[in-house]
């Protein structure tokens, strides 16, 4: 994101206020373990600049990618630069209708050519291993009644006043319905994406003009917890919905708080620590947790600490992702020196780092 940085600090009004819908389009794909390339990082700055407009910037990434075709499955390069260019062109756009149709029409926009079912509601009941949630899931509502609760909370939004609320009741409000909104997750794939933008055309129109989008685009992979957790309970084992997470990411995005957003507080297993120095030197895969804003490296990290001599296809059945995906980021974390390998590849095992 640094990519961006230097548009921000000339501060040409133009030029930084692109720069920050970039680093916001680009940083949301962080909820999925995506990075794009540096192909699409440089078009991003000659639209910057204004060199190329952003229908320039969409035919010059479809181009790349029909000259340069992706190889295998698991690299979602493509995804993460079609995606990115699509979020920069509807956060400039001045549009908005709240309704379920526009939320259905932000997901088509944005996926179209990449997922089949763009812009469609699922027909099938789903599931997610959350790291979060050391593995569960969120239970999402059921194919059979999508359509009828995403228009029942539309609905419900519209008839709410919001006239004569405090700013922290405004928040409180907003949080319970994008919360309830996620949770429906009516779309296959792409829901907390689609999501984030919905959120912050529906700020706008609520009047919420200078909204802090860094947030989405340093913190987009806390905004996805947050959501889980708001929507996960477990009494058996003393674990309760809280919006207290997505609170704090609120409060800092209109509010301008500054509560500290970390990831791992939002693990179900997380103990408060008395000295949070401390806590970090005795686990170090929490404190690693922070500096990898990564769902993918964090759950990898994770199931390093509980078995450091899991193997790759190993790794893959516990997270869900493939072999591929685990072995490209087992060598990125490497790279970052946050892991390192102890004795051969077939006897060894992986250490984490303590920094």
């Amino acid at each position: 994101m640094e990519n961006f940085d230097e548009y921000l600090r000339q501060g040409e009004p133009n030029k930084a206020e692109k720069a920050k819908v970039w680093k916001t389009a680009i940083g949301l794909q962080q909820v999925d373990g995506l990075k794009p390339s540096e192909y699409l990082i440089e078009t991003a700055k000659q639209n910057i600049e204004g060199d190329i407009t952003i229908d320039e910037v969409k035919k010059r990434i479809d181009s790349y990618y029909q000259q340069h075709p992706i190889k295998t499955a698991e690299d979602r390069t493509e995804e993460a630069d079609k995606v990115s260019a699509r979020v920069a062109e509807m956060l400039g756009e001045q549009t908005f209708t709240f309704s379920p149709a526009e939320y259905l029409a932000i997901h088509r926009r944005l996926f179209t050519g990449i997922y089949k079912f763009a812009g469609k509601i699922r027909d099938y009941n789903i599931t997610k291993k959350e790291w979060v949630l050391n593995g569960e899931t969120v239970l999402y509502a059921s194919a059979n009644s999508l359509k009828a609760t995403l228009e029942y909370d539309f609905e419900q939004e519209k008839k709410f006043s919001y006239k004569g609320l405090s700013e922290q009741e405004i928040i409180e409000h907003i949080a319970h319905f994008i919360s309830y909104l996620w949770q429906i997750h009516i779309f296959g794939e792409g829901n907390t994406r689609t999501t984030a933008i919905f959120l912050i055309k529906y700020l706008r129109k609520l009047g919420f003009k200078e909204v802090n989008n860094d947030l989405f685009a340093e913190n987009s992979w806390y905004f996805r917890n947050a959501l889980v957790r708001a929507n996960y309970e477990d009494l058996s084992k003393d674990i309760h919905k809280t919006e207290k997470f997505l609170l704090r990411f609120l409060s800092n995005l209109l509010l301008k708080e500054n509560y500290s957003l970390k990831n791992r507080e939002m693990h179900v297993q997380f103990i408060e620590p008395v000295n949070d120095l401390v806590n970090k030197q005795n686990d170090p895969v929490k404190a690693e947790n922070d500096l990898v804003n990564d769902p993918v490296k964090a759950n990898i990290l994770q199931q390093l600490q509980q078995n450091p001599k899991a193997n790759y296809a190993e790794l893959a059945e516990k997270t869900g992702y493939s072999a591929a995906t685990i072995k490209r980021h087992i060598q990125e974390l490497k790279k970052m020196g946050i892991i390192e390998r102890i004795g051969s590849d077939k006897t060894g095992h992986w250490k984490i780092v303590e920094k």
